[in-house]
């Protein structure tokens, strides 16, 4: 009777799944079987015709040379450490003025159309300006000013430019976030009795911030690989460390072992952000 009865309703009676569900499940097990094998053909395929190139054993040389990288891994890895200190202290800095300048922006006081003002031509010159560039101008051009040591070091002016460039991008994450907060949250909060501050304080910011949550991690995930371009300044970081390896040894391996190292810490940050799109995009379509 049981049987009976699922049939019925177009269920499994195995597993008490629907008709639609196990197919569904057999559409996604074939795609699954379906892209493992193309994967795997692709990497015979290069596996087999990469060697075949005439330049491949110069290549492998440069590029792949097994004992250059066991000598210089362990010390690129401890310049590594260097990147990730001036990426911790960057970061909240950069959030924090971000936030500021998102909100100096967002005014709409007549006698505060300055702080306005100064958050748009702040963002516009700061977005137009390569990240590279701003760091050369700031990086070279503060401590060209003759100032004493340490304030004159490339790690705090460098910090600095990226603390600047980054902000103004973020800056406008944080101002879409804002905006996308419907009016009647609002209209709410006004009727509750809150000011504005409050406002934005309890009801706008933790809302808007939570919708830009994926956006700033993938931000911070940027911000982790730009830290290298300090390099072009004078912090001997894991792209410097690389570089100084490369002219001693004459190879570019290094350069590879710095990449591996950037992908070994970037690329889970990058699935966390895809985690939260996905799940923030499952969350809208309920």
């Amino acid at each position: 009777m049981s049987t009976d009865t699922n049939t019925a309703r177009g269920k499994s009676p195995a597993r008490g799944l629907t008709r639609r569900q196990v197919y569904e499940r057999k559409a996604k097990q074939k795609s699954l079987i379906i892209a493992a094998v193309s994967l795997a053909a692709v990497v015979i395929l290069i596996y087999i015709i990469v060697p075949l190139a005439p330049g491949w054993e110069g290549v492998k040389r440069s590029f792949f040379n097994w004992a250059v990288l066991t000598k210089t891994f362990p010390k690129m890895l401890s310049a590594f450490v260097l990147d990730l200190q001036l990426f911790f202290i960057a970061a909240p800095l950069i959030f924090a003025l971000a936030l500021i300048i998102a909100l100096m922006r967002n005014v709409t006081s007549a006698a505060l159309y300055p702080l306005r003002l100064f958050a748009i031509v702040y963002i516009d010159v700061l977005r137009s300006i390569p990240v590279i560039l701003t760091i050369y101008l700031i990086g070279f051009g503060i401590p060209g000013l003759g100032l004493l040591p340490p304030y004159n070091s490339p790690y705090i002016w460098g910090t600095v430019a990226l603390v600047l460039a980054y902000s103004a991008y973020i800056a406008e994450v944080f101002r879409t976030g804002i905006e996308s907060i419907h009016e009647s949250q609002r209209s709410a909060a006004r009727s509750l009795g809150l000011s504005e501050t409050s406002m934005m304080r309890y009801v706008v910011l933790p809302q808007a911030i939570r919708r830009v949550v994926p956006t700033l991690v993938n931000f911070l995930v940027a911000l982790l690989k730009d830290v290298a371009l300090l390099s072009f300044i004078g912090p001997v970081e894991l792209l410097r460390q690389a570089g100084v390896y490369k002219s001693l040894f004459a190879n570019f391996t290094p350069y590879v072992g710095a990449a591996l190292i950037f992908l070994c810490a970037t690329i889970p940050a990058i699935r966390f952000a895809d985690y939260l799109m996905a799940k923030q995009n499952a969350e809208r379509s309920r």
